[in-house]
């Protein structure tokens, strides 16, 4: 029976494999490239203003660390990288201000009503490093941690501005 089938079909083939053999192939890169790109690490390109000055407005090219996708492994100080509660489809680079039973202020320091909110069990409180042209959980409140992507490890573009993305903050003894 199979023979009666084979002889009707040929598959054209490319470069001495048949096209089945180079759409598989291709399908298995595809695929590899996007479990790569969405659970060990990406690339991405900056733009917007809301951190200044750690990143530039423009033109910026960012190591971005999968493991830490949901919020594992995050701390008080980190650069992350979400998905934007406000603009779905968007992205965002921000700093983890606050993890859950923290307590933050709801506005911008030195601005009006100072209140304090308690960040609740799987969120953070982010916000870029300029507060004026951010944003951040002070517009949208407390991200969930589901949102975040990754945890940006290092500045790779432009060339002469390469760095690590150090966490610098430092714990206080009370």
């Amino acid at each position: 029976m199979s023979s009666l089938f084979s002889s009707h079909i040929r598959i054209p083939t490319v470069f001495g494999q048949s096209l089945v053999w180079w759409i598989l192939g291709g399908t298995k890169i595809f695929f590899g490239l996007h479990l790569a790109s969405e659970y060990v690490a990406q690339i991405k390109l900056t733009a917007g203003y809301s951190m200044l000055p750690t990143l530039n407005v423009a033109d910026d090219w960012v190591y971005v660390s999968c493991f830490y996708r949901r919020g594992r492994g995050i701390r008080v100080g980190d650069m992350v990288t979400i998905r934007h509660p406000m603009f779905p489809g968007t992205g965002a680079c921000k700093r983890v201000l606050g993890l859950p039973g923290d307590f933050v202020l709801r506005n911008t320091p030195g601005g009006e009503g100072g209140a304090m909110v308690q960040i609740p069990e799987g969120h953070c409180w982010l916000a870029g490093d300029n507060l004026p042209d951010s944003r951040d959980s002070r517009e949208y409140g407390p991200l969930p941690m589901a949102l975040i992507k990754g945890k940006v490890i290092a500045k790779i573009l432009p060339f002469k501005e390469r760095k690590w993305m150090e966490n610098t903050l430092k714990d206080v003894d009370p």
